[in-house]
């Protein structure tokens, strides 16, 4: 699910920055990636590290969301165990996609709301 959005290389300071703003989702939610995105949204030099910091936060947003539906669900024990699912699947995602950043791709969540354009 991997698109392209910029044809020229990102340089290592947007692509370690884009890293870090993905790890930073398994800490601290959407708050790195909310914090790069203002920051570099209007920036015309930074397209790619912009949209990578979008990505980011979209896909912060639907882990956060899943974590609301799980702690509504824990009245039905159920919750627990989607809360474990959440975590790992934000785990998973936010490493691999942190890897393929750290490379210059771009990397699209395959199952995020696209609620920031």
């Amino acid at each position: 699910m991997s698109t392209e959005i910029e044809s020229a290389q990102p340089s290592n300071e947007d692509r370690n920055i884009a890293v870090l703003t993905h790890l930073g989702g398994i800490f601290f939610g959407f708050i790195p990636s909310l914090i790069v995105w203002l920051i570099k949204k209007d920036s015309s030099n930074a397209t790619w590290l912009s949209a990578q910091a979008r990505e980011a936060l979209n896909f912060q947003i639907t882990m956060f969301l899943g974590y609301v539906i799980a702690w509504a669900l824990t009245i039905l024990l159920i919750g627990y165990l989607f809360f474990a699912f959440v975590a790992i699947i934000n785990f998973i995602f936010c490493v691999l996609v942190a890897v393929k950043v750290s490379q210059g791709s771009d990397y699209r969540y395959p199952f995020s709301l696209h609620l920031i354009n």
